[in-house]
């Protein structure tokens, strides 16, 4: 028994190596959201699912080849509300539960499948960060500058309750 399962950690470790290098080699930036793999795992119809995908383990070795190559790795905060906010008019509903996988915005009537959304706005925050140089980035970028006032800023108007971090002179 304890071979089969070594035989698994290698295949799957060997499948993230490909997929993390061919992601870092296609891409300049490369966003991911942090999520609370922790706390995901506590519930009970998901939890062998989420812990055979290796999504730290995935994450880690995306990091590190951005390090090696040069490229800028940028996690998203587990509290950005991607799966709820439209990436079109960035209206956000209240509550999606984890069944429903499509919807449509209210505000703009826009359909939305609920994974594909949430990839463009976890994508569409990381360039918001990158652009307001405010992340730290792979390749050892530094956040704050010598001689500057930190402020707190909304960037989005209708964003509620991510305010970032941005260094003014």
């Amino acid at each position: 028994m304890a071979t089969v399962h070594s035989k698994i950690k290698r295949v799957r470790e060997d499948f993230l190596h490909k997929l993390s290098r061919k992601i870092v080699n296609e891409n300049q930036v490369i966003a991911v959201e942090n999520l609370n793999v922790k706390g995901m795992v506590r519930n009970h119809n998901l939890a062998k699912a989420i812990s055979d995908c290796g999504w730290r383990q995935f994450c880690t070795m995306l990091k590190y080849k951005s390090e090696w190559d040069g490229k800028t790795y940028i996690e998203v905060g587990r509290f950005f509300a991607s799966s709820k906010t439209c990436n079109v008019c960035l209206n956000r509903i209240d509550s999606l539960d984890l069944d429903i996988r499509s919807w449509t915005c209210n505000k703009c009537q826009t359909h939305h499948d609920r994974d594909v959304n949430a990839a463009k706005n976890i994508l569409f925050e990381a360039l918001r960060i990158l652009s307001l140089g405010t992340s730290d980035t792979a390749n050892g970028g530094n956040v704050r500058q010598p001689n500057k006032t930190e402020v707190l800023l909304d960037a989005v108007p209708c964003e509620v309750g991510n305010p970032i971090r941005l260094t003014v002179g």
